[in-house]
C-alpha cells in the first residue's frame, strides 16, 4: 500500500476551479462574509456565476451545503455562456424581479403562458435603443425588411411586445363575418404602416380573423389531428369507432381519397399553392408551380423508411434524395439521371474494379472477396440507418406527383392498423377550401405580466397562437403585428420538427421567372404580398425560423 505524501491532495484543484461565492440574502449574517463588491470582481475574474449564501441557522452560524460527490467541479459553464443563453426575447433575471416562464421551441410540451411562476428567465423590456444579440453557433440574419419563407409548419406562436395585444381578441360579430367573407374570396387588404389605436380599428380586426382560418380532413373534434406524429399518446382512451369496423374505414378513407384528389386538381391549376399530408409515420409537402424555383409541381416526403422507398421504386416513381450528396454526385459524374437509382446495388464491374489493387499485389487468392449477398447486406445496413432522419427526405417532381398520389391513394402504409390511430385516415391541411374540407381556426390568447425595468416594473403583453400554422399564416400575423405594434416585437416559433427540412433548396433544372411565376399564381388565394415571399428560394436548409426580432420595422431571425 503506497503510503500517502505529506501536503498532497488528490482533489487538489487551482483557487479560481473551486471558488464559489454567494450573495447574501436579506440581512447579514454573523461572521467575516466576504465584502460585495469584492466577491463579484473575484467570481467575475474566475469565470464563476453568483449564488447566494446559504441558509442561515436559528442560532447564526452557518450551515454548509452539502456537495454531490459525484459531480464535476470544472463542467459549470463561464458567465459569458451563462448570459447569452436563451432566445434573444430572454435575459438573466435580476433581484427582485417577478419571473414568467418562457417556453423552448425546441421543445414541443404543453406549457401555457401563466403570471408568477418561478422560472429562471425573464422576457426581456423590448427597447429600440439596445438591439438584441444572439449566440454565434445560431443561423443569424442581417437587417432585412422582409422575413425568409419557411416550410414547416408551426405549432405554437409566442409574441411578446411593450404595447397590448387587446385589439386580438373579442371580436364583435360583424368583424368576424367580415374576416371569414375576407378569406373565403381571399379580399386583399393593405394596412398602414402605423395605426393610432389598433383595438378600434375594424380593418385590422377582420385581417386578424381572416389570417387565423385554415382548412381541415377529416373534421373530428374529440380528436387531435396534428400533429399525427407521436400522437398516440394524446389520442389514447380516445372514441374511435372505425378501428374494428372495415366497412367504415372503407367509407372513411373514399371520402378522404375524394378530398385529396380535388387538392391535387386545385394545385394543377394553381388555384391552391400547397397543401400537406400528415399521416401517422411521415408529412407530405406538395406545392404548386413556381414555389421555390421549381416550374413544375413538386412533393416531398419526409422522414421516409426503405420500405416507402422500395414501395415507390416498384410503382414507377422517380424521386431523388436531395441531402444524400454522394450518390447524387456519383451519378452526376456518370452523366445518368436522378430518378430513384441512389439505391441500386453495386455491380459487379465495380467489385471487380475495386479489388483490381489486390491482382496488382499478387496475394489475390490469399485475401476472401466479399460476395454480392454480403455487399448488399452492407448496403441495406447503411440505408436503414438513414431512415426516420432529415436525410431521408424524398423529392418528387413534375408527373411523377399524380403517380404519387395514386400511390398515397393505395398504399397501406398511410393509415396505422394499431394503436390509438388505426384506421384514421391522415390530415389534410390547406390554405384554401376543398371538397370535403372544414373550415378551422388558429387559436389566439392575449395576456400580460411584469417585467423588471431600470425604473420599476413594467407591463410586457403576449399573444400566443396554437394549431397547424402554415407558412402563409406566419407571414400574414406577422405582418399585421408590424402595424399594430409600430414595428417593435419578438417572436419565439415552435416547429413540428419533422417539416423543418421541408426547407432545403433542391436543384431546379430551369430557373423561373418570379414575376410571371406570381401572376400565374394570383388566383390561388394568397395576397400579393405572402406570395411575393412564398415564391422566394429558400434559405434555412433542414432547419427552421425559431427567433423573431422587430426593431424599428427591421426583422432580425436566427434559427
Amino acid at each position: 500500500m503506497a503510503l500517502p505524501v505529506p501536503g498532497y491532495s488528490p482533489s487538489f484543484k487551482k483557487p479560481p476551479e473551486t471558488l464559489r461565492l454567494r450573495r447574501k440574502r436579506g440581512h447579514r449574517v454573523t461572521g467575516s462574509p466576504i465584502p460585495e463588491p469584492v466577491a463579484r470582481r473575484a467570481a467575475l475574474a474566475a469565470g464563476l456565476s453568483l449564488r447566494p449564501f446559504p441558509a442561515v441557522t436559528g442560532t447564526g452560524s452557518r450551515t454548509p451545503a452539502r456537495r454531490n460527490p459525484f459531480a464535476r467541479l470544472d463542467n459549470r459553464p463561464s458567465a459569458a455562456a451563462e448570459v447569452s443563453d436563451g432566445p434573444p426575447c430572454e435575459q438573466q433575471e435580476a433581484p427582485g424581479s417577478v419571473s414568467v416562464p418562457v417556453l423552448d421551441p425546441n421543445h414541443e410540451s404543453d406549457l401555457q403562458w401563466e403570471e408568477n411562476v418561478p422560472e429562471k428567465r425573464t422576457i426581456t423590456e423590448l427597447s429600440k435603443t439596445s438591439p438584441v444579440s444572439f449566440p454565434e453557433t445560431d443561423t443569424l440574419s442581417s437587417e432585412c425588411t422582409e422575413l425568409p419563407v419557411d416550410w414547416s409548419i408551426k405549432t405554437r406562436l409566442l409574441f411578446t411586445s411593450s404595447q397590448p395585444f387587446t385589439w386580438a381578441e373579442h371580436l364583435k360579430a360583424h368583424e368576424e363575418a367580415q374576416g371569414l367573407v375576407w378569406h373565403c374570396r381571399a379580399t386583399e387588404v393593405t394596412l398602414p404602416q402605423t395605426v393610432q389605436d389598433p383595438r378600434f380599428s375594424t380593418e385590422l380586426r377582420c385581417a386578424f380573423q381572416q389570417s387565423l382560418i385554415y382548412w381541415l380532413h377529416p373534421a373530428l373534434p374529440w380528436l387531435p389531428l396534428f400533429p399525427r406524429i407521436g400522437a398516440d399518446r394524446k389520442m389514447a382512451g380516445k372514441i374511435n369507432p372505425w378501428s374494428n369496423d372495415e366497412t367504415l374505414q372503407h367509407v372513411l378513407m373514399s371520402d378522404w381519397s375524394v378530398s385529396f384528389t380535388s387538392l391535387y386538381n386545385l394545385l394543377k391549376t394553381k388555384l391552391c399553392p400547397y397543401f400537406y399530408i400528415c399521416t401517422y409515420q411521415f408529412t407530405v409537402l406538395f406545392r404548386a408551380a413556381g414555389f421555390a424555383g421549381s416550374d413544375v409541381i413538386t412533393a416531398f416526403i419526409s422522414p421516409t423508411t426503405r420500405g416507402l422507398r422500395e414501395a415507390m421504386k416498384n410503382e414507377g416513381i422517380e424521386y431523388s434524395m436531395p441531402l444524400i450528396k454522394g450518390s447524387i454526385l456519383k451519378k452526376q459524374a456518370s452523366g445518368t439521371s436522378l430518378g430513384h437509382g441512389e439505391e441500386h446495388a453495386v455491380s459487379d464491374e465495380d467489385e471487380e474494379e475495386s479489388f483490381s489493387w489486390l491482382k496488382e499485389m499478387g496475394v489475390q487468392d490469399k485475401i476472401k472477396k466479399p460476395d454480392i449477398l454480403s455487399i448488399k447486406l452492407r448496403k441495406d445496413k447503411h440505408e436503414v440507418q438513414m431512415d426516420h432522419r432529415p436525410e431521408s427526405i424524398v423529392l418528387v417532381k413534375g408527373m411523377n406527383t399524380f403517380t404519387l398520389l395514386n400511390f398515397l391513394i393505395n398504399s397501406k402504409s398511410l393509415v396505422a392498423t394499431s394503436g390509438p390511430q388505426a384506421g384514421l385516415p391522415p390530415t389534410l391541411l390547406s390554405p384554401v377550401a376543398f371538397r370535403g374540407a372544414t373550415m378551422q381556426m388558429l387559436k389566439a390568447r392575449s395576456t400580460n405580466v411584469k417585467t423588471q425595468a431600470f425604473s420599476g416594473y413594467k407591463d410586457q403583453f403576449s399573444l400566443e397562437i396554437t394549431g397547424p400554422v402554415m407558412p402563409h399564416s406566419l407571414l400574414s400575423v406577422t405582418t399585421l403585428l408590424r402595424t399594430s405594434q409600430s414595428g417593435s416585437f419578438s417572436a419565439v416559433l415552435y416547429a413540428h420538427e419533422p417539416t423543418a427540412v421541408f426547407n432545403i433548396c433542391p436543384s431546379v433544372d430551369t430557373v423561373v421567372d418570379k414575376e410571371n411565376a406570381c401572376k400565374e399564381l394570383a388566383n390561388c388565394g394568397l395576397h400579393p404580398k405572402t406570395l411575393d415571399q412564398l415564391s422566394q428560394i429558400p434559405l434555412l436548409g433542414k432547419s427552421s425560423l425559431r427567433h423573431v426580432d422587430m426593431n424599428d420595422y427591421t426583422y432580425h431571425w436566427r434559427s
